[in-house]
Order: structure tokens, then sequence, then C-alpha cells
């Protein structure tokens, strides 16, 4: 008959169960934070439809639809319609200088193409940060250390001198308008001179 070596089992010594759990434990947890701390906390851009054109720098003016929401979902900005009195000079959309804008929004506006729409996720650090936003009653719109969320239709793209020129043009139009408002309500009240 063949003899079998026995191994005795060493009894385990007090306390050690619960060292190997607790170790355990803390290597999950371990890795649980490497892996939170590596998922991205930047500017996050989401494409809804791609558009198809050329994509603007930091110093161009963009023309845009937006919505800007809180995190909770409440609707703290939105673009309007500005009818402007002369066609063609600008195109739809409301203009938002990239220079002026918050860093987040510009680094992901620069990821957008023309024609496409887009949902934008903005990490507070890159949006107001520890100061928020107040309209000009004073009253919060923006709470500090807010994260921001943009949904943006990316309707045109201008140069900042293109625009700047296109605004004095626009300037000297209106100006010209009032001018011939006013000058024909000014002779319109005199009495005519004797002839």
């Amino acid at each position: 008959m063949t003899e079998i070596t026995r191994v005795p089992i060493q009894p385990i010594a007090k306390g050690s169960l619960a060292k190997l759990w607790i170790g355990v434990l803390l290597a999950v947890l371990l890795g649980a934070g490497l892996a939170w701390s590596a998922m991205p906390k930047g500017v996050r851009v989401d494409v809804v439809r791609e558009g198809a054109g050329a994509s603007p720098s930091k110093t161009d003016v963009i023309f845009v639809n937006y919505t800007g929401r809180l995190a909770d979902g409440t609707v703290f900005d939105q673009s309007r319609d500005v009818p402007l009195p002369v066609e063609g000079i600008f195109p739809k959309g409301s203009p938002l200088p990239l220079g002026q804008m918050i860093p987040g929004f510009a680094e992901g506006a620069v990821k957008m193409k023309k024609g496409g729409k887009y949902t934008l996720f903005i990490p507070a650090d890159k949006g107001y940060g520890d100061k928020g936003q107040t309209d000009q009653q004073g009253n919060v719109v923006i709470p500090p250390n807010s994260d921001l969320t943009f949904d943006i239709e990316l309707v045109d793209i201008m140069p900042e001198e293109d625009f700047q020129r296109r605004l004095q043009v626009l300037q000297q139009i209106m100006q010209q308008q009032q001018q011939q408002q006013g000058g024909g309500a000014e002779g319109a009240g005199r009495p005519m001179p004797p002839s």
C-alpha cells in the first residue's frame, strides 16, 4: 500500500482572519479610489448631431442657440433671438466671443463644428468656481462650486476682427437711421419762414 504524506493544518492565529478581511477591504477601497481619480474631470463634449463645418478657435466669435443648466436641471441662461435692424450683417444665433467666455465654455467650443448640436459639461473649476455668479440685482444665478451643462447648436463662426468690423458697420447704419428719423421730426414741427 502506498502511503500519503500528511501535512498538518496549523490553526489560524487569533485575529488573523479579521486582519485578512481588513487587508482585502483596503485593497478594494484603494482600487476604487484609483479608478475614481482616473475618471476625467475636465470639460466633456457629447455630440448630439455632428457638424460638418469648421471648428472655432479660442479667439473667434461663435453664433449659437443654447440653454445653460445647473446639475439639478435648473435653467440659468438661454439664448434669445436678437432682432437686428439690418439683415445680413450677422448670422442668426446669439454671438458669444470665446475670448470672453468662462474657460470651460471656450475649451469645449473649440471641439465643436459648425452646424452641429452638442451637450457641453463644465466642472465648477472651469466655470464660475467657488464664487458663483449673481445678476445685476445681486441674486444668485449660479451657486458657488456648480457644475454646468449647456445644450448648444453651433450656427456659425466668425473671426473676432470680422465681428468687430461688422459691429462698427451696424452702429454706423443705426446712427444714420436715427439721424434720418430725427432730421425729419425736427423740420416737421417748425413753421415755414415767410417768403
